[in-house]
């Protein structure tokens, strides 16, 4: 686990920015897995679905099923290709480094990209910001205003503290669960990799551990949308 990150620095009047060049890099081929995924899936679209079609499909229905557990479809339908669109993401996102990690110079190229807390904490501002926009949208101005004030006007701050709360546990909830998987799957790849008892010893810990990291990564997937389907309803309900 001796490694540092690949950054990019760059002066831009006068702020030194800094990017993590392989959270740019997992983040893009994430993306481009999902990408592929979408396209293989719906390619061929057939009657009877059979293959990634039918795996799409599953998607998209329990995608469906989360929005009309927090809100009524008319209102949630909306937010269903932002539902599935995150889902296969954040999966994709949090299972691509349990395979191996590739350190090239000292540096962490190949890794969960939510294994970092920049990308989940963007994530997570991203979907405050839409619910936050979408409730605005949604009951104007005043009605969105007013929310802030309820159940009393004094407890404004709190509300307001609430928002920002939102934003760091579904952010941080998401880096700590992935984060702690691949330090573990890293102690065991030295443990196999110390002496050939180290080896045998290893190497059933390491597949079960993998096995439930796979499964992990999806229940965060899952929680994740989710809590961002909670957060909209409370934003975009109107009754």
């Amino acid at each position: 686990m001796d490694h540092g990150n690949p950054l990019w620095t760059a002066d831009l009047f006068g702020i030194t920015l800094r990017f993590n060049l392989s959270n740019v890099l997992m983040v893009f081929i994430t993306c481009a897995i999902v990408f592929l995924i979408a396209i293989l899936a719906t390619r061929k679209l057939e009657v009877k679905p059979t293959g990634m079609q039918n795996f799409f499909e599953w998607i998209m229905d329990f995608v469906k099923g989360i929005i009309r557990n927090n809100m009524d479809w008319k209102t949630g339908g909306r937010f269903h290709v932002l539902g599935i669109t995150l889902i296969l993401f954040l999966f994709v996102s949090n299972v691509l480094g349990l395979p191996f990690a590739i350190v090239w110079k000292g540096d962490l190229w190949w890794k969960s990209p939510t294994a970092d807390p920049m990308v989940t904490m963007t994530l997570a501002v991203m979907i405050i910001v839409l619910t936050q926009y979408y409730g605005l949208k949604a009951k104007g101005a005043k009605g969105y205003g007013k929310d802030y004030l309820q159940p009393l006007p004094f407890l404004l701050p709190l509300n307001i503290v609430g928002e920002v709360a939102s934003t760091m546990t579904l952010g941080l909830r998401l880096y700590g669960n992935i984060y702690a998987g691949e330090i573990l799957i890293g102690l065991l790849a030295g443990l196999a990799t110390s002496s050939i008892f180290g080896f045998v010893g290893a190497i059933i810990p390491s597949i079960a551990w993998m096995g439930f990291s796979i499964f992990v990564g999806g229940i965060q997937s899952f929680i994740f949308v989710m809590l961002t389907m909670v957060y909209m309803s409370n934003k975009v309900r109107t009754d």
